[in-house]
């Protein structure tokens, strides 16, 4: 249950803060390092489950038609254990600009303590210019467990059994 008792908007640069000054939901601490002179990832609402990341550069980068690249964030995350951390698609940039993230979603792993990259793909047939501070995508913060296989002879019978890769039908 969420319950936020006074939510006060603070504009700040153009863009949308939310400072929270009662909260009945825990949050999570994450340990970061922002090399960049971007804010550190923020929600944009209440609600939000994504985090927005954007680009540090240093200067505009072109991503051709069909073109990939490995965009830095300048940013550095150490996430608990049992947690990690995904890299999705902006569904802006994806609609209207052909945009979007390659290995999505990409999974930044609890002990891994490089630097957060994007690799954008330009699946428009335009050229694409990433600015320093565009926001390039979002990171989702997810709970995990590590499995243990269990070896049988035989799978448990479904309705669906073998079915995929459209076998429920067109619409």
């Amino acid at each position: 249950m969420i319950c936020i008792s006074a939510i006060e908007t603070i504009i700040t640069s153009g863009v949308f803060h939310l400072a929270n000054k009662k909260q009945d939901y825990k949050q999570m601490k994450v340990k970061i390092v922002n090399k960049s002179q971007n804010s550190n990832p923020f929600y944009s609402t209440v609600q939000s489950a994504g985090m927005d990341l954007r680009a540090d550069l240093s200067e505009p980068l072109c991503i051709k038609s069909l073109e990939r690249k490995l965009v830095p964030t300048g940013l550095f995350i150490q996430l608990p254990d049992g947690y990690e951390a995904q890299i999705r698609p902006r569904s802006g940039l994806a609609i209207n600009k052909g945009i979007t993230v390659l290995n999505s979603p990409g999974t930044i792993d609890a002990d891994y303590r490089g630097e957060i990259k994007i690799i954008l793909v330009n699946l428009s047939q335009e050229d694409f210019i990433v600015n320093n501070g565009d926001r390039i995508a979002q990171m989702i913060i997810s709970s995990y467990k590590q499995v243990s296989w269990e070896e049988v002879a035989q799978l448990e019978d479904t309705e669906r059994g073998e079915g995929g890769f459209g076998h429920t039908g067109k619409h």
